[in-house]
């Protein structure tokens, strides 16, 4: 199974997650000031994204703007696209990710620790 196809039902199942929604998982983050220019972009970009309503057009006009900007702020992190990430592929942990956000500064090839992987899913699905 590859990383497209998961949904949160399975995942749960499958790995004996569990959910903790009553709490923030980062309780004390500090007021943060959007950058205007990101801002911009995405007042911009989600209504086009939303019309086209497919993944891709999300994945593309949404996530990539944020996590760029996200990158060229944080210079001590790295940033892939579309690249292969195989765990294990016998749990389902293999494919090709949207995206991947490593704290690493070496962005030639994806070292760990891996922070954030993210997949553009469609909202239909």
């Amino acid at each position: 199974m590859s990383y497209s196809v998961f949904i949160l039902d399975d995942l749960k199942d499958k790995f004996q997650l569990n959910f903790i929604e009553d709490k923030q998982l980062f309780p004390e983050i500090p007021d943060y000031e959007v950058p205007m220019e990101l801002t911009t972009i995405l007042r911009e970009f989600i209504p086009l994204a939303l019309a086209i309503d497919t993944e891709k057009a999300r994945s593309e006009l949404i996530v990539a703007p944020l996590l760029a900007k996200l990158k060229l702020s944080l210079k001590e992190i790295s940033l892939f696209s579309g690249i292969e990430f195989n765990v294990d592929a016998e749990a389902g942990l293999s494919d090709r990710c949207d995206f991947i956000t490593s704290k690493s500064r070496e962005q030639y090839r994806l070292d760990a620790p891996i922070l954030v992987m993210v997949e553009a899913k469609n909202d239909r699905a």
